[in-house]
């Protein structure tokens, strides 16, 4: 991946961090998955302290919960690049969701979502739906987008001043959107001039 696809040059929170990590646990210009099996995300969970301890169970239904919350989490960074987000989530979003178990707790002085303890892999995935609502309470949220080249869609945090960063590389990413555009007038400006000189009379 390029280099700038992992890299800000502003504040980037914590929450902010993870949640682009786990959305870029999918390449799409590849196809490669990191979380393709459900040993493979209790790892995953593992590896960035969702869960503490030896790596947790994991079934095929913590696997298909995490792919749904990815992708809605996909869905709605790319809302981000639009002035009145409202992504169109995944289908299996909203149910993945009312799986993960979750509480709310006043013991912190205000409130705020806690997963409920257990070692297993959806109390992981909670930690990342936290993760979401200290991404919004810090700011980081509307932040967080996909590059908007529909060949890539990586995840990354918008440190622009004006919040108008479109791709994860402009080198990259960026080149090609605005050369696939330039083609496309070009060949919409040649047309028109072939029509105009197959008008009779002209």
């Amino acid at each position: 991946m390029d280099g700038d696809r992992h890299t800000g040059h502003g504040i980037e929170s914590p929450a902010a961090r993870l949640l682009r990590d786990f959305v870029n646990t999918r390449d799409v210009g590849t196809g490669a998955d990191a979380l393709d099996t459900p040993d493979h995300l209790a790892t995953w969970l593992v590896e960035h302290a969702l869960v503490q301890g030896r790596a947790p169970e994991a079934d095929a239904g913590d696997l298909a919960d995490a792919h749904a919350l990815r992708e809605g989490l996909r869905a709605a960074m790319l809302a981000h690049h639009r002035p009145s987000p409202a992504p169109v989530l995944p289908d299996g979003l909203e149910p993945a969701l009312a799986r993960l178990p979750l509480r709310l707790s006043l013991s912190g002085g205000r409130p705020a979502l806690v997963p409920l303890e257990g070692g297993a892999a959806a109390e992981g995935l909670g930690r990342l739906a936290v993760a979401i609502m200290k991404s919004v309470a810090d700011g980081s949220w509307t932040r967080l987008k996909v590059c908007q080249e529909p060949s890539c869609l990586w995840a990354f945090i918008d440190t622009s001043k004006n919040r108008s960063r479109s791709w994860c590389s402009m080198r990259v990413c960026g080149n090609r959107t605005k050369t696939r555009a330039y083609r496309a007038r070009r060949r919409a400006s040649s047309g028109r001039a072939e029509a105009t000189e197959r008008k009779p009379g002209l």
